[in-house]
């Protein structure tokens, strides 16, 4: 019974990707480095398998892939407030090593959006002043990050009861069961 709503997830996941003003295209990334403070930041979903393996851009000098080699284990949550349907994922993330997969994306990214990956100071660095950021002109920084889900909460905000269901990942097996909300 619960295979029904983990379509549903997969269809919106999957709409995200084409709809520019679906609420799963922004999703909420925690991670967790040696500091044991978790970090949330929103991120944008690039790409998503048939499996469900999420791929997100940021610049490889930010804060979150030095979290992401201390420890990959992330949290994700998605929001659709029309449908009051959340998601919270879990999974293993890791860094894409692969030049020629990174140089295919890279060459996707619109030309205005490339610049977000060339600055010459490191995401978070602080500046004098926001309108004087230097860019490099034939370098850039930018990075795919990969997330193979293990476990997805899915939670339907609804009238007379709502509904919570937990998937959980096995082999290449999902199972779900439904949890008090």
């Amino acid at each position: 019974m619960t295979e029904v709503f983990f379509q549903e997830l997969k269809e919106e996941l999957q709409k995200s990707l084409v709809q520019k003003k679906h609420p799963f295209r922004y999703f909420t990334l925690a991670t967790l480095g040696l500091e044991k403070i978790p970090r949330l930041r929103t991120v944008v979903l690039r790409k998503i398998t048939e499996e469900l393996m999420l791929t997100f851009y940021t610049d490889k000098r930010s804060k979150k892939i030095m979290h992401l080699k201390e420890n990959n284990k992330v949290s994700l949550l998605f929001y659709h407030p029309k449908k009051l349907l959340q998601l919270r994922v879990e999974g293993i993330a890791s860094i894409v090593q692969d030049k020629t997969k990174t140089k295919d994306s890279w060459n996707g990214v619109q030309p205005k959006s490339r610049k977000d990956y060339t600055t010459v100071n490191s995401p978070g660095a602080e500046i004098d002043n926001p309108d004087n950021i230097s860019y490099l002109p034939d370098e850039n920084f930018f990075c795919m990050v990969e997330i193979i889900p293990f476990k997805i909460e899915y939670l339907k905000l609804k009238r007379p009861n709502h509904l919570r269901i937990r998937y959980s990942k096995t082999d290449d097996d999902w199972q779900g069961e439904f949890l008090v909300p």
